[in-house]
This record gives structure tokens, sequence and C-alpha cells, in this order.
């Protein structure tokens, strides 16, 4: 028989958890009570509020797979900062060619030797043989949007629903009961009607991509391989290679978004199934933590986009700012992509993530809970329903309650989870005996839940 889950009960076991936290960071509740007099919410950025705890963590420093945070407290890391990290804390290459580079200048708004080779070598792994430079994902995704409207004439851009693209305003949407497209609920000040710039249509959905396309009107499709802010959400069998022919057929160009999808190899998703996309961004993990990215291209869309470089408007073109292509930020990325993301990392990070899956799925099946795990190469996660199949589905299986108490109870056993979903990224720092704690903590918080709702 399915166990069921008492709600009073998983209350009062958060609630507990909550006070042990607070007890435990004095240092930490006393710097965000301080942060409050000058920092909007506490915190600089407002996703830092994103914990179960009356407070965010202070952090004093990270190393490989390790957080400490200002209490003194020790973490095992499995949220590697949502994948800025992912190739583990103060990688040392990282940090020599930051010193290095730093006695050199920082800045200049010329390009470097080390552009080069980061150019070189991102076409070599994701097999698109043009690329420019961003600082973010953020960024490189808007470049590209507006790069596509330039090539195609076309006003729109076709999303997934629920997907996430950073603060990009044409991708923080969603679609209604009725099939329109309407600003995501967290979208502060949306600056148009969304439909003006943007359809949505669910992930998986092949006959309502062909459907979106055949207006005419949608300059390109942006879309990660694997949606994977809304969880993981894997694409059906086909479903790619459908949308990379509906794409072509309507005159619409393809652009994967590799941010978080590069936990599948080296060369991302795109390199590991034979991806065709016209256009590709990535940021995050490619500076080791310092802010890069980078937007990359065919061939045949890098002839066309040629004029447009050489034009003497293209400084104020809304492509590109003066810290893009900084000799810190180019000399971090030529060192993670040297060092780091590699085919030897990934053969440790995947089998990890792999064990990972496989001891909370047997945790899950030894108490027959109704819960699913899923997995995209180094990173994994587990799911409170069944495992969906588009964001709208995931979206609606979210459940804030128990999402809030395991990443609590993880928490306050010295183990940090991405605060967004029950997910998992492993990087070459961590370990078997990473893997068996956390199995070994999750398995404790189940038996608690459902004895105390027995």
């Amino acid at each position: 028989m399915t166990p069921t889950i008492d709600r009073d009960a998983l209350g009062r076991l958060f609630e507990a958890e909550r006070d042990r936290f607070a007890e435990e960071h004095p240092r930490s509740r006393a710097l965000f009570e301080e942060a409050r007099q000058h920092l909007l919410g506490g915190v600089p950025m407002a996703w830092m509020r994103r914990w179960p705890g009356a407070f965010p963590l202070f952090a004093a420093e990270a190393h490989g797979a390790r957080l400490v945070d200002v209490d003194g407290h020790e973490y095992l890391d499995l949220a590697m900062g949502d994948t800025g990290a992912m190739c583990g804390h103060a990688l040392p290459a990282v940090t020599e060619a930051l010193a290095a580079q730093a006695a050199l200048g920082i800045t200049t708004m010329l390009p470097s030797a080390d552009a080069v080779w980061v150019a070189g070598e991102l076409s070599r792994r994701f097999g698109l043989p043009t690329w420019q430079l961003a600082m973010t994902a953020t960024d490189a995704n808007r470049f590209v949007l507006r790069l596509a409207r330039y090539l195609t004439d076309r006003p729109k851009v076709l999303v997934f629903d629920w997907c996430y693209h950073g603060t990009v305003d044409e991708t923080l949407v969603t679609v209604d009961a009725a099939g329109r497209t309407v600003a995501r609920p967290s979208s502060t000040g949306p600056q148009v009607d969304p439909a003006v710039t943007t359809r949505v249509v669910q992930f998986n959905d092949l006959e309502a991509v062909e459907r979106a396309l055949s207006r005419g009107d949608v300059a390109c499709v942006l879309t990660e391989p694997a949606l994977t802010n809304i969880g993981i959400v894997l694409p059906d069998p086909g479903f790619l290679d459908g949308l990379t022919d509906a794409c072509r057929r309507a005159g619409t160009l393809l652009v994967i978004d590799e941010t978080h999808t590069i936990c599948a190899g080296p060369g991302g998703a795109t390199a590991a199934w034979g991806l065709e996309p016209d256009l590709l961004t990535i940021g995050k993990p490619l500076g080791g933590g310092m802010p890069t990215a980078a937007y990359g291209m065919t061939a045949a869309v890098a002839a066309r986009l040629e004029g447009l470089m050489a034009d003497d408007g293209i400084d104020v073109s809304g492509l590109g700012g003066t810290l893009t292509g900084n000799a810190l930020a180019v000399a971090a990325m030529k060192a993670t992509l040297t060092n780091a993301l590699r085919d030897e990392d990934f053969a440790v990070a995947i089998p990890l993530a792999e064990r990972w899956a496989a001891g909370v799925a047997d945790v899950i099946g030894e108490r027959r809970l109704p819960w699913h795990v899923q997995r995209l190469g180094c990173r994994a996660e587990y799911w409170f329903c069944p495992l969906p199949r588009n964001g709208a589905q995931a979206a609606a299986a979210v459940d804030g309650q128990l999402d809030a108490f395991f990443h609590l109870w993880c928490l306050n056993r010295k183990i940090l989870l991405t605060p967004f979903h029950n997910m998992a990224l492993f990087s070459p720092s961590h370990t078997a005996a990473d893997v068996d704690r956390h199995t070994e903590v999750f398995s404790a918080a189940v038996e608690a839940l459902l004895t105390h709702s027995a």
C-alpha cells in the first residue's frame, strides 16, 4: 500500500528543523540582520533568499565540493552554484590564471590571444565554427534573439512553457488555460504584453510547434535540449530531430541553450545527442565561477552577419558591453576549458550522479512511495510525482512543503541541494562517499516523515 504523508506532521517536522537551523547559525543570522540595513532583502541578489531557513547561510569559503559558512560549518555542496561551480570551487588552474592575468591588466576593450584559443576550443566541442563572447548566459540569449530577428526580419520568438533562459523579457512567459501567452507569475514589471514578442507551447509537443511556426512570423525557437529550470524534463525520442526539421521547413532559426545541459558532456547535449542548432548559447561554468558566456553559430549564419559586425553602429546595436570579453574573464575560460569539463572529468562525475539516482530510487522503492528520480549526465533530482513530459506538468507537480522539508533536513545535516529543485550536480571533486552520505540522509528524512505520518 502507498504510504500517506500526514501534512500536519510534515509541518511540525519542518518547524523543528527550522528551529535547529536558527540555533546553529547565529553568525549568519546576525549578518543577515545587518545586511537588511543596506541590501534590499538582506542579500546582494534576490535568489539568495531561496533557502528554507528563516535567513540564508553566509558563505566564508569554498573548495572542491565543500563549502564553509561563517559559523564554521562545512557542507557537502551538491548545488555547486547552480552550475556556475560545476568544475569544483576554487579550481587551482583558474585561480592561478586569474591572479596572473589580473597582474597584467583586467580589461582593455581589446582582444587577447586567449580569446582566439577559447573560440577554437568551443568550436571543437560544440561543432559550431564561429563564436562571440558575453558576460552571462542571459546576455548571450538576449543577443542571439536580436540577431535572429535581424536575420529573419520576423518579430516573434517561440519558447517552451515554464522555460528559463535568464532575465530575458521574451522568455519570462507561460501559457494560460486558454493557450494564450502571458507573463510568468513571478515576472517583475514586464515591459510589454509578452504575446507581442513570444509564442509558448509545451515541450515534447511537436504538433504544437509546427502550428506555431506555420504562421511564418517566428524568428527562432529558443530551448534547452532538456528542460532543467523547472526540474529535469527529458525530450521524447525523436522530439529534438522533429523540432530541427520543423524549424528548417519554416525558415526559423533553432537556438540551443546549453548553460545547464553542459552536464551531459564536454560538448553538452548538442555533441552528446548529435544536435544541429543554428546558434548555441552557454554561460555559468565556462569560467570556473567567473562571469563568462558565449554564443556560437553555423558558418551560414556567421556569413550573413559579417556586414553587421563591420558596421560603425555596432557599439550601440544592443550587442555586447564594455566588459564583455575582458582579459580576466577570457583567461578564466581558457583555464577552465583546458583543465575541466573534459571527457575525463565527466567520466568521474556522471557515474556519481548515476549512483546518487540509484540510491534515492532504492529508498523510494523500499518505502513504496509514488516518487521518481530523473537524471541528465552529472545532474540528477527526485520528484514527488510521476516524471513530467513538459513544463506545465512539472510546474503543477511542485510540492513546496516537501521541497522545503527535504532541503532543510539536508542542510541541517551539512548537505546543500540546489535551492530551486531537489537537484544534485556532481563534479570530479565529489566522491562515492559523498553520494552515500546523501542517500543515508535522504533515507533518514523519509523514515522520519513516514514514522510521524503513521
